[in-house]
């Protein structure tokens, strides 16, 4: 019963107490900045039987669902959160960021 009473036998201000212990703090986003995450960039989909698959060669093309100027899609963790488009940079492919998808845009996605 003492823990909860000053000396002047009022009680202790919990705000104050979690000030003491740095829980009031604001958060340091430096904590999270090393987190590997999995990017994926998708120029398209096909599907095809095994047999098609197994006859897959080099030279062989594989014709996809997206036109050439269609956006590609850019995942994080396998979520969908930006389209862009293909650049050549310093003669390696780049991605050129157009659209990154709102955060009320993702969570309607997901049901």
């Amino acid at each position: 019963m003492d823990d909860l009473n000053d000396s002047n036998g009022t009680a202790n201000n919990s705000s104050q107490n979690m000030e003491d212990t740095g829980l009031n703090q604001r958060y340091d986003i430096d904590i999270i900045l090393d987190i590997p995450l999995e990017l994926r960039v998708e120029l398209g989909q096909t599907r095809m039987l095994i047999n098609d698959l197994l006859q897959l060669g080099q030279g062989s093309i594989i014709e996809l669902n997206k036109q050439i100027g269609d956006p590609i899609d850019i995942f994080i963790c396998d979520k969908l959160i930006a389209k862009g488009e293909v650049v050549v940079v310093d003669d390696k492919f780049g991605i050129r960021l157009t659209n990154i998808i709102s955060p009320t845009e993702r969570i309607k996605s997901l049901g």
